[in-house]
């Protein structure tokens, strides 16, 4: 297989019961419709790239699993799951295990329940690596050093086909301060940068940031999908932080050495605003879950 059709979603901060996120959403019914918009095409892979759940329960990654996963397989695709910083690891593991199939070598082997999810699988010559960023009780991002010998040590033999990589904490900056304070670790987005500077990685996965975003790092693609939850409201004032009642995707084709991304995303009306923080609400949030670089009072 010389192509490579991907779904990719992410941030359906669903939960194991019937809650509604931030008391508006229903994120069950977000994921349907943004199933749906696409349920014509066929894929490879369908990723959802952390945030699976909003309450780390095992009856989220259950509805999840049981909804998405024969979906997938009717349109001839595989699934791939990463942990994200609302997701809880013994949890996902329970359900969902090292985040996809046909695992070649999982990180940190052990009994730990809360060493991170992540793994490596090459299927039809295409590998798809899954990096787990979160910090357990934190927004903010970072990548042990153990995950980065093993992506390595993995890059180091490139794939027949080449290498996807879905990590939930994009390596590029966003668009407002509390994201900003809540992405991954700088020091640990530039060390990643340089690890895959002339890899074989056609393309790089992530979310976290609730809106389409599209940059080049060392030559890779890296997509940002829109979230299946909510979509955050990008050019309003960087101070503050809202989002809109709506969901969305990508659907990204390879092809030869051409990478082609098709972003979607639906309001489901025109006004409905699920949050809004304004800028003294924003301040308290970073200096309470921020990376510490950020919080009041610390040394630059």
């Amino acid at each position: 297989m010389t192509r490579l059709r991907i779904l990719h979603l992410t941030d359906t901060h669903l939960y194991g019961d019937a809650r509604r996120h931030y008391d508006v959403v229903d994120t069950r019914s977000h994921l349907i419709r943004a199933l749906a918009h696409v349920a014509h095409l066929r894929f490879d892979l369908v990723v959802c790239s952390g945030d699976v759940s909003e309450d780390g329960t095992t009856a989220s990654y259950r509805w999840l699993r049981e909804t998405l996963e024969p979906w997938a397989r009717e349109r001839g695709a595989r699934t791939v799951y990463a942990m994200g910083n609302h997701d809880r690891r013994e949890a996902f593991r329970e359900v969902l295990g090292g985040g996809q199939p046909d695992v070649d070598e999982a990180v940190l082997a052990g009994t730990d329940p809360q060493r991170p999810v992540a793994s490596a699988a090459t299927v039809d010559g295409w590998r798809t690596i899954v990096l787990d960023s979160s910090i357990p009780m934190r927004g903010y991002g970072s990548i042990e050093p153990q995950q980065r010998e093993f992506l390595r040590a993995h890059l180091a033999m490139p794939a027949p086909q080449g290498t996807v990589l879905v990590i939930h904490h994009p390596p590029i900056d966003a668009q407002t301060e509390l994201l900003q304070a809540l992405a991954l670790d700088e020091a640990d987005g530039l060390a990643l940068i340089e690890d895959l500077r002339g890899s074989d990685v056609r393309v790089i996965l992530s979310g976290h940031y609730h809106l389409p975003l599209i940059e080049t790092v060392a030559g890779i693609p890296v997509v940002v999908a829109p979230g299946v939850a909510n979509i955050a409201r990008s050019f309003d004032d960087p101070r503050e932080e809202s989002a809109i009642d709506g969901y969305g995707g990508a659907v990204i084709d390879i092809r030869g050495e051409r990478v082609r991304v098709a972003p979607f995303l639906e309001r489901m009306s025109d006004d409905d605003e699920v949050f809004r923080f304004p800028a003294e609400i924003v301040a308290r949030i970073i200096d309470a879950a921020g990376q510490p670089s950020t919080r009041i009072g610390s040394v630059s």
